[in-house]
């Protein structure tokens, strides 16, 4: 097959996949060892023709894969991609534009310029605020803290961009016991430790108790602190109280960040957004454009209130640059990465083509959606709620006649996605195992949810 030709069936046989996502089983079927008896060969010396290799990687794949873009997909927090992304991507891939700066490829970075635009716009975000666009919420948050990290010990009269750590008052980021592990290694990645985490207790609600974060920010009231909000718990889809949160910290001279993987995106719908209330007095944010955005993998976008502590943390210059004389923005001064995909083109192509209004119908549905779900499971025999739906998460567990409902619990999870039809995770939650939902998918339909819990009743019969 000839180089380009290849490029034509690839794209016929990715649309064909992507349809036959509604009826795919939504598990890998394939173990480790069969999958490596299928890939693992000696290094090739030879050509091989492309069309060949594609068909391959599709036949050995196959049962291998996740249906992670399906609709019945509820184990994290993962969308599937529109086909306006999809498509997007493709001619990303194409174009082989380095998303450096300016000169490389002016009409990607006036894109990314006028998608950060929209995004702070959709996320409710101040428009004065910096953007990065980067490869997901893991670097969203290395991206915002470096810059909280340059603005709380250049208070104190350090320049960490110039003088490093050494010598600087150590910095203390107080969160919730809520957080994600992505703050905690974004904490490693930038030298502060995870021993200058300082975790306060939640209140009834599960959002961050405000005698709390009071009395710790008291506790040593000199020190460089950051204080990290949660917008969307991930077993419970929480929100921490914003407004009051942010009045202490600032208060206290403290940096507030907040962890908005999927949560910041309530913003995008009228319905939902008071749940945010007050999210923009923050000083920075991270969220996902794979969750409710609905965008491939390899996006992620981070917000700063202070312009100057956000490119002073990121931006570098060298002799080969070519200065873009006044317009145009070069991506790099913002963003941890030196060769990186144009990722502005996606999302523009995306917000394009959903609007405003298709964005917050997403959002509305997924919300609907986890609640029937939820609800469904919950009038099953043997299921208890443990969390009800809230935006869109909900935890239940699995009783056994035994009392041992953890292992239960794990048990019929893993039975569930055996069965195929649909796919959960475990999870911990205040020292019980239990079974989390997350829905985020477009794709997913009224049908689906039918589906499921159709499915899971059978499971439960059949598990003891």
């Amino acid at each position: 097959m000839r180089d380009t030709a290849v490029l034509k069936y690839a794209a016929e046989q990715s649309i064909r996949l992507y349809e036959e996502f509604d009826r795919a089983p939504v598990a890998a079927r394939a173990s480790y060892e069969e999958l490596l008896h299928r890939f693992r060969e000696p290094l090739p010396h030879n050509e091989t023709d492309p069309g060949q290799v594609f068909d391959e990687l599709l036949a050995k794949s196959r049962d291998g894969m996740v249906i992670a873009g399906g609709p019945r997909f509820f184990g994290w927090v993962i969308g599937g991609s529109v086909p306006a992304a999809i498509a997007a991507d493709w001619l990303v891939s194409t174009w082989d534009q380095n998303g450096a700066i300016y000169q490389c490829s002016p009409a990607a970075a006036v894109m990314e310029e006028v998608a950060g635009e929209w995004l702070k716009e959709l996320l409710g975000l101040p428009p004065e605020c910096s953007f990065a666009m980067v490869t997901g919420c893991q670097m969203a948050h290395v991206t915002a803290l470096a810059a909280a990290r340059q603005r709380v010990l250049g208070d104190r009269g350090v320049d960490v961009s110039r003088d490093g750590l050494h010598g600087a008052p150590r910095i203390r980021l107080i969160t919730g016991t809520h957080r994600h592990e992505s703050l905690i290694r974004a904490m490693r990645f930038l030298g502060m430790g995870t021993g200058a985490l300082v975790q306060v207790g939640l209140d009834g609600d599960g959002r961050m108790d405000l005698g709390d974060l009071e009395a710790a920010l008291q506790e040593s009231p000199d020190a460089p602190t950051i204080v990290c909000l949660m917008a969307g718990d991930l077993n419970t889809g929480a929100c921490d109280p914003f407004e009051e949160a942010c009045a202490l910290a600032h208060a206290r001279g403290a940096w507030v960040h907040v962890d908005g993987a999927f949560g910041l995106w309530l913003n995008a719908s009228d319905r939902h957004r008071h749940a945010l209330r007050g999210v923009d007095l923050a000083d920075s944010w991270a969220t996902d454009g794979h969750k409710w955005l609905q965008l491939p993998f390899d996006n992620g976008y981070a917000f700063v209130r202070d312009r100057e502590a956000h490119h002073a943390a990121m931006s570098i210059t060298a002799g080969y640059f070519i200065p873009p004389d006044g317009a145009g923005r070069d991506q790099m001064d913002w963003n941890p990465e030196w060769s990186r995909r144009p990722r502005g083109v996606v999302a523009y192509a995306a917000i394009r083509a959903l609007g405003r209004d298709g964005i917050a119908h997403i959002v509305d549905e997924g919300c609907r959606l986890a609640t029937r779900l939820v609800d469904g499971l919950g009038d099953l025999p043997g299921v208890e709620v443990l969390s009800p739906a809230r935006m869109n998460q909900g935890l239940v567990r699995f009783l056994a006649e035994d009392g041992d409902h953890d292992r239960r619990t794990d048990a019929v999870v893993e039975a569930i996605r055996a069965e195929g039809t649909a796919w959960f995770g475990p999870t911990d939650w205040n020292g019980v195992r239990a079974m989390r939902i997350s829905v985020c998918n477009h794709r997913t339909t009224d049908r689906d949810v039918d589906l499921t819990i159709g499915a899971v009743g059978k499971v439960l019969a059949a598990t003891p």
